[in-house]
């Protein structure tokens, strides 16, 4: 259950509120009509993600505008905000969402005012999390949104993502999340402060994809501000292809992340539930995880990383949801490569392949590997560090995802 402590307020300020809330019937990025009435039935569905993690320390009294873009459209926008971190509480005096500009700015006239159970206000215990309450109109797909939040209270540790590949914005003093301008916004950030998910009402049986992995789905060394992640050139093919009714994608890559082991963020076993489970609409779970287990000193066996997976593939049925595994990608040339390791991989690559465990397999290893040197990855999907792909790897990545492998019954 999601705890949160409401403040206190007048009914004249609770009536004020009722009246914005309903004047702002004006769409979040296009006006609702007549003709674009919400349907009788909609599925809630995961448009936006990113783990959260331990950030630097909780700064009291700033605003932040948290840049996301979305991957399945749909209305009724809803926000979730995460302390799951944190050692203390932390209130939100105000939040904004609003289609963005360009930067830090706003559309004009589109920056809407989120609630929480009615209120302005929510304060989020240590632990917890909290969704807004609907906002009324519609987001598109494939669209960049400004969310702003005004922290008026908070101390110890800030809860958050660090990798975002995606340049947020800080108003270093008070409260300008209604602001439409980015002339306070003068502190740049790739940090994701508090957000950790958004979700939309989408038309009836639409689902979602969760991506869960480590840096290579974090996005390191594709290109920052451009949306190259592997699973936000995934998000584009499913928005496209009208055969699936996968359109939400949610990325819940933390970089340096183990299946096993704690470190950068908790261990994938760990966090499943938070980042994964809880996802809404969540249909598939893309499992691509195993690297830094295995280049880790010391590393587990192949065994252990396979019973982990095995504990992941079970869980998640257990939830309802499908399993496809991705195969371990090459990294000879990295610096921790050793044969050992490699003989791990190549044992984890053939029962992710054969063992049946998983509904579905993405090979993701026989799309970016050298036929020449199968340890090594092909120069032309290799970013130079020879762990990560390029820009152009993390397509070829997301064009090996087969979108009718991504469906099971469960």
């Amino acid at each position: 259950m999601i705890r949160t402590e409401l403040p206190r307020h007048s009914a004249r300020r609770a009536r004020h509120a009722a009246v914005v809330l309903a004047l702002a019937l004006t769409a979040l990025v296009a006006v609702p009509t007549a003709s674009s009435a919400r349907p009788a039935a909609a599925t809630e569905v995961v448009t936006w993600a990113a783990s959260a993690d331990r950030l630097d320390a909780a700064v009291p009294g700033r605003t932040h505008r948290v840049v996301v873009h979305t991957s399945a459209g749909g209305r009724d926008l809803r926000v979730r905000l995460s302390n799951a971190f944190g050692e203390q509480p932390v209130t939100f005096g105000r939040a904004y969402a609003g289609p963005r500009a360009s930067g830090a700015a706003v559309v004009p006239g589109r920056n809407r005012a989120l609630t929480f159970r009615g209120a302005a206000s929510v304060t989020v215990p240590p632990g917890g999390s909290v969704y807004s309450d609907p906002l009324p109109g519609t987001v598109r797909p494939g669209a960049d949104l400004a969310i702003s939040l005004y922290v008026r209270d908070a101390a110890g540790t800030a809860t958050g993502h660090r990798m975002g590949l995606q340049t947020s914005y800080i108003a270093p003093e008070g409260d300008h999340a209604a602001e439409e301008s980015d002339a306070a916004y003068t502190e740049r950030t790739t940090f994701r402060h508090y957000l950790d998910a958004v979700v939309v009402g989408a038309p009836a049986g639409t689902g979602a994809v969760v991506a869960l992995g480590d840096s290579i789905t974090d996005g390191a060394v594709s290109t920052p501000d451009t949306n190259r992640r592997w699973p936000d050139f995934l998000a584009a093919r499913l928005r496209d292809d009208r055969r699936t009714s996968l359109k939400g994608v949610a990325n819940e890559g933390i970089s340096g992340n183990k299946v096993l082991g704690d470190g950068a963020g908790v261990s994938a076993l760990k966090r499943l539930d938070r980042d994964v489970l809880s996802q809404r609409g969540l249909r598939t779970v893309i499992l691509l995880e195993g690297v830094n287990d295995i280049k880790a000193t010391p590393a587990p066996t192949a065994a252990e990383l396979i019973d982990g997976y095995r504990q992941i593939i079970a869980r998640t049925h257990a939830a309802g949801a499908c399993v496809a595994g991705a195969t371990v990608m090459p990294y000879e040339g990295w610096g921790e490569w050793k044969e050992s390791g490699e003989a791990v991989r190549r044992e984890v690559n053939a029962f992710i392949r054969d063992s049946g465990a998983f509904d579905a397999v993405v090979d993701f290893d026989a799309v970016v590997r050298d036929p020449a040197a199968p340890a090594r990855m092909l120069p032309g999907y290799d970013s130079g560090d020879h762990l990560h792909p390029n820009d152009a790897g993390m397509e070829a990545m997301s064009d090996r995802v087969d979108p009718r492998a991504l469906r099971c019954s469960r």
